[in-house]
This record gives C-alpha cells, structure tokens and sequence, in this order.
C-alpha cells in the first residue's frame, strides 16, 4: 500500500504554529487584564480604607487639617481609579483582539485539518480502487490459467 503524503502539510504546520502563537498571546493578553483588574480593586480597597478612616476621624475629633487631608487622599484615589479603569478598558480591548485573531486562527488550522482529511478520504478511495483492480486482475489471470 501507498503511503498518503498531503502535499498542503506545510500550510496545515504554519496554521497550526499561527494558532499557538495566537493562544499564547490571548494568554499574555488574559493575564495582563488580570493584573489591570487586581490593581483597580487594590484602588478600590485603598479608598475603602481612606473612606472608613475619614468617618472615624469625623466621629472621634474633629481636626480639620486631618480631615481635609483625608478628603484629599479620596480624591486622588479617585483619579487614580479613573486612570486605572481606562487601562482596565484597554486590556479587555486588548483581550478582546486577542481573541478574535485566535478565532481566526483555529478556523484557519480547522479548514486545513478538513482539507486534509478530504484529501485522505480520496487516497483512501483510490487505494481501495488499485486494490480491487489488482484482484480482478489475478483472480482473472487466475481464471484464464484454468
């Protein structure tokens, strides 16, 4: 028996690297959202914190400079977490990309694998022919000697 050579097998081996590539950068692109995500709430419970300090400082004594410093502290938690949620929505665009090019390329690689084995289906097909022409001819030949 033959042996199936797909003469695509270079294409079917980029697409499939194409996909690697495009899963490792949907995971650096995964992880780099995560570290965003963590770093707001790092924010979030930084202002948290200011805040409660802030009750506690109008409720005990009332020392103004303190106060004004925490309410100032707030505010720029405030900034920062309006900074830090812009770059949230950057990664998840970046994410989002990310994922659609890895999309791509699975079908890609999916289109190439099918291609292939189409291509196996009609070797197969064509080896089956050669073998039951083979056998016609000897049990012809066969046959005929008698």
């Amino acid at each position: 028996m033959a042996r199936f050579r797909y003469r695509m097998q270079s294409i079917l081996n980029i697409k499939e690297k194409l996909e690697e590539q495009a899963k490792m950068e949907f995971a650096a692109a995964r992880m780099h959202l995560d570290e965003e995500e963590e770093k707001l709430q790092v924010l979030f419970d930084r202002k948290e914190s200011y805040e409660n300090k802030g009750r506690e400082l109008r409720k005990s004594s009332l020392k103004v400079p303190d106060i004004l410093e925490n309410r100032d502290a707030i505010a720029v938690m405030d900034e920062f977490i309006f900074l830090q949620k812009r770059q949230v929505k950057l990664a998840e665009d970046e994410l989002e990309a990310a994922r659609l090019k890895l999309q791509l390329a699975r079908q890609e690689t999916r289109t190439q694998e099918r291609l292939r084995e189409k291509a196996f289906e009609v070797f197969i097909h064509e080896e089956n022919v050669k073998e039951a022409k083979e056998v016609d001819e000897l049990t012809s030949y066969t046959h005929g000697r008698k």
